[in-house]
């Protein structure tokens, strides 16, 4: 995975996304895609503004609804999906069923089935699939994230054992019957007329070294997913399913399989659930692409999303499997292998097509997530405007001061000297005593100038020694002072032992306390203290 970061777009870098990962990743691409072309950046609530009538869900917590503004006008997103998406295709695009007759009315290919609603009977179903024949895939009407799918079901008893867990043990009555369509599964992004991303989903999977078993496999290369922005909250879990599947391969978890042996431990390709995202933009032929175009446009009002298909192992058709108008891009942005796709930039594209010719990849800015959401986390707002985007070219120095200036009354003095010169960037102490100090502006003097800013306040700092060097590295909007981690671990651990003494000193004294009322001066004294809060009472 190291070897393909290269192929990573270089302005959503791994520290650029790290406030932002999990199911605020998407939201925070396409969001900070607009704000570095000038747009106007605003963070919602739940139900804020043109969010009462728009479909959303799980969006309690802030960092899932933002909005971009113009001059001439303003949109309204959720995660990926902006309004120009209807909730009447958002309504047929989480519902399989209303999808597949959707497709169907545009003459779209799709795998042949049927629905069943909790009223039909499981002897319905097993009836219908005898005439469909094998293999067939079962999977719930509205599902989402791979679960209750199970696929290349060969037989009656495999798939009446499947039918039972599906809508016995999972609870999903209402399920899709359908064809099993063998070859590979892809997910194309769609923004009006073009493909702008293509992936290949692969099931969780290993690659034998013959000396660590299957588990401590899943363990390491879950490690590796870890460096991932997309991947580092889709370990893959190890689980009842799991074990089940590589036991009818003969393995355990405990099996160590022969060196180089490619290891397969679901039949899931969801990301969510451990599967491997390739880029397959470039070798994918022109019809696959126009199919994909030609099924988004089958639900009228879906402007943009994803487009799951797949095409038959003899590339004699392609069928479309499922139309998401909310479509994480984790996937598409950090693939494990090939190139990263830009969605954010062509989505917004299509949103904004007047800021077309503003290159965000040259804009080394970004935003702090955690103070931007801050506010409305403790619910002292319902709307918040991140800092508008320098839109100049960014000149940036890096200075490293020695002496005695670890004073955070130094660092604090250096923070509004910053901001009288405008600049960006931050304080950071290291290990040697030693204090790093970026900062970037669009006056390439103030930038210079603030070297002298470090030197003049000698009561706070004695500067010994200022390094200058040339910074690269994309920079946060604002000014922040940051701790080295060995400070941060120790004031933790700190903060813990003065919290347990405190914990155990408010012990002592409960106990204490409860002594004291149990004791016999306490009982014996009682009718005094009764008399005399009487007499107290009387005299008020």
């Amino acid at each position: 995975m190291e070897e393909n970061r290269a192929e990573w777009l270089s302005h959503l870098s791994n520290e650029i996304v790290s406030d932002a990962h999990g199911n605020l990743l998407d939201a925070y691409v396409v969001a900070l895609e607009g704000w570095r072309r000038g747009l106007t950046l605003r963070w919602h609530v739940k139900d804020s503004e043109k969010f009462k009538e728009m479909k959303t869900w799980f969006v309690d917590k802030p960092g899932q609804l933002f909005s971009l503004s113009s001059k001439d006008r303003t949109h309204y997103f959720f995660r990926t999906r902006g309004d120009k998406v209807t909730n009447e295709a958002v309504d047929i695009g989480r519902d399989k069923e209303k999808t597949k007759q959707a497709l169907l009315k545009n003459g779209v290919s799709v795998p042949e089935g049927k629905q069943f609603t909790e009223e039909a009977s499981n002897e319905e179903i097993v009836d219908y699939v005898s005439h469909l024949g094998f293999p067939v895939v079962i999977k719930p009407t509205d599902g989402s994230f791979g679960r209750g799918v199970i696929s290349n079901i060969n037989s009656s008893g495999e798939f009446e054992h499947s039918l039972e867990y599906v809508r016995g043990n999972l609870g999903y009555q209402d399920v899709i019957v359908e064809q099993y369509i063998p070859g590979k599964e892809y997910r194309m992004y769609v923004v009006g007329d073009e493909v702008v991303g293509a992936m290949n989903r692969i099931p969780p999977n290993i690659t034998a070294d013959g000396i660590n078993s299957i588990k401590a496999l899943i363990e390491i290369k879950n490690e590796e997913r870890g460096l991932n922005p997309r991947l580092v909250s889709c370990p893959i879990l190890v689980n009842e399913e799991v074990e089940d599947f590589i036991g009818r391969k003969g393995y355990t978890l405990d099996t160590i399989p022969e060196k180089g042996l490619h290891v397969v431990l679901s039949d899931k390709t969801n990301i969510s659930l451990g599967g491997d995202p390739i880029d397959a933009l470039d070798e994918m032929p022109e019809y696959v692409k126009e199919a994909a175009v030609k099924a988004l446009h089958a639900v009228q009002g879906l402007e943009h999303g994803a487009v799951d298909l797949i095409v038959h192992q003899d590339n004699s058709n392609v069928y479309i499997i499922e139309l998401n108008p909310t479509a994480q891009l984790g996937g598409l942005l950090y693939p494990i292998q090939g190139k990263s796709r830009d969605i954010p930039k062509a989505i917004i594209d299509y949103y904004f097509p007047e800021t077309k010719g503003i290159n965000t990849a040259e804009v080394n800015t970004f935003f702090d997530f955690h103070d931007v959401l801050d506010p409305l986390q403790s619910r002292d707002a319902f709307v918040t405007t991140v800092t508008p985007c320098p839109q100049e070219k960014l000149y940036t120095k890096k200075y490293i001061v020695s002496g005695d200036v670890l004073d955070i009354g130094y660092h604090r003095g250096l923070r509004k000297e910053a901001f009288e010169r405008y600049l960006h960037g931050h304080i950071m102490t290291l290990e040697e005593g030693d204090i790093e100090i970026v900062v970037g502006g669009t006056d390439p003097e103030m930038v210079d100038d603030f070297k002298n800013a470090l030197w003049e306040d000698e009561e706070r700092g004695q500067v010994f020694e200022v390094q200058v060097e040339e910074y690269n590295e994309p920079i946060k909007v604002g000014f922040e002072i940051k701790t080295d981690l060995k400070t941060q671990i120790e004031d933790l651990k700190m903060y813990k032992q003065q919290l347990e003494i405190t914990q155990r000193e408010l012990k002592k004294a409960e106990l204490k306390r409860r002594k004291y009322y149990s004791s016999l001066s306490w009982k014996a004294t009682m009718p005094i203290r009764l008399v005399g809060s009487i007499t107290k009472k009387f005299k008020n």
